[in-house]
């Protein structure tokens, strides 16, 4: 991985014959973008994000009956629980991968602002995320298909809660693979790193919902779990709140929750990228 990583560092600055261009940012963000779609993990990444997508929202619409409550989008993004992790890792290995290989002393050597780099990960990052996230609820949409028309659920494009739970969709997965990538870039460390994004996002979530009660749920509400809300139905956030004593964020807020954690952790990352040293 260490010489595709070098490769993509010299793209990012060597001037071509004649030209004495330094390292723009278009040419920076070319560089990202073979780095992260030069290694094998990337596309095995995608293709088992698409597939656990995929197969949660098939497995569960194995339940639905006619006449259950929800619609036929909520449906295809449930798999949102398993695919999330997809994402989530791959921003951990564009934020650790550089530090895990020493590829970073060439790559700020011929970058030394470093936001560039910082900046361009982060657009190559939410490209693939988006994509993917893209790739994911289609699937889930076209293998729930029978499914859906069996229990009469439809996908009404024209409603705005259709509308919202698709966006909301590759919106969520984008924002987890940002906050992969700002935990990454932040821990330096892949093992590390990714532990912590685990915990941030599922584990601690998780443990407060077993403990209910103002403090645990006003903490819960401000974790970027949060950010879930933007794939849930009208009913099931109104039933959430319903036996939550913490604040009513709504579902954008919820959003808001997770995009607070995101541009946080990116700037902790510059900020150290620009103040300490690059061990």
């Amino acid at each position: 991985m260490s010489h595709l990583l070098d490769r993509a560092a010299d793209r990012t600055t060597a001037p071509e014959p004649g030209s004495d261009r330094g390292p723009t940012i278009p040419r920076v963000l070319a560089a990202e973008w073979t780095k992260i779609t030069s290694l094998r993990s990337t596309a095995w990444l995608a293709a088992a994000t698409v597939v656990a997508a995929a197969g949660l929202a098939f497995g569960l619409g194995l339940l639905v009956r006619p006449g259950d409550a929800g619609s036929g989008a909520s449906l295809a993004v449930t798999g949102h629980v398993l695919a999330q992790l997809g994402p989530l890792v791959l921003g951990v290995l564009v934020g650790t991968g550089e530090h895990a290989t020493g590829t970073f002393r060439a790559t700020f050597t011929a970058v030394p602002r470093r936001l560039p780099v910082l900046g361009g990960q982060a657009v190559v990052t939410a490209g693939w995320g988006a994509v993917v996230a893209a790739a994911a609820v289609g699937a889930s949409l076209l293998v729930t298909s029978g499914q859906r028309a069996d229990a009469g659920l439809v996908v009404d494009v024209t409603d705005a809660e259709t509308v919202r739970l698709l966006a909301g969709y590759v919106l969520h997965q984008t924002g987890v693979a940002l906050l992969g990538l700002g935990i990454g870039a932040l821990v330096r460390r892949a093992t590390g790193a990714l532990v912590t994004a685990v915990m941030l996002l599922l584990v601690l979530d998780q443990f407060l919902a077993t403990n209910p009660g103002r403090f645990t749920d006003t903490l819960r509400a401000l974790l970027p779990a949060a950010g879930a809300r933007l794939v849930q139905g009208d009913a099931q956030a109104a039933a959430l709140d319903a036996t939550s004593v913490g604040p009513d964020l709504g579902t954008w807020g919820g959003g808001l929750v997770l995009l607070v954690w995101v541009v946080a952790l990116l700037a902790a990352a510059f900020y150290r990228l620009r103040r300490h040293d690059l061990s």
